[in-house]
């Protein structure tokens, strides 16, 4: 493996868990883009909405966790950790949020004006982050 999971947990601001919800969500999708791509009945019926819900669902699932987290480090006394903590990761999971709308748009083809630039945006934001992260960390 390319990082060990204290790496993960450390570079990235989430907690185990929170990897873990967002590896079960790569999985579904995967599975489910799988279906949409095979052609066959159920793979009609599925919009990629559909396919992109996995995603949708560890978001919120992950945003929910992570204010649970940061209320009890802000009961704890440690007030600063919490509201760093919170913004941190309400800040990747709203850029990965904007990307898969994006992305959602362009596949259904709801927006022809959106161009692959624009749609990989919110991405070379998160990259440039993550960079300032790992350098700060280390």
């Amino acid at each position: 493996m390319l990082f060990s999971l204290r790496e993960l947990v450390q570079w990235l601001g989430f907690a185990p868990l929170e990897l873990l919800l967002q590896a079960l969500a790569l999985l579904a999708a995967s599975a489910l883009l799988v279906l949409k791509a095979d052609g066959g009945e159920s793979g009609a019926a599925l919009s990629w909405w559909a396919v992109l819900a996995a995603f949708f669902a560890a978001d919120g699932l992950s945003a929910y966790f992570s204010t649970i987290v940061s209320v009890r480090l802000f009961q704890d006394g440690e007030k600063r950790l919490a509201v760093l903590r919170l913004l941190w990761v309400l800040t990747l999971l709203s850029l990965k949020f904007v990307f898969e709308v994006l992305l959602g748009q362009k596949l259904a083809g709801q927006s022809r004006e959106l161009w692959f630039g624009l749609l990989l945006s919110p991405v070379f934001i998160l990259l440039q982050l993550l960079m300032i992260r790992a350098c700060r960390v280390n």
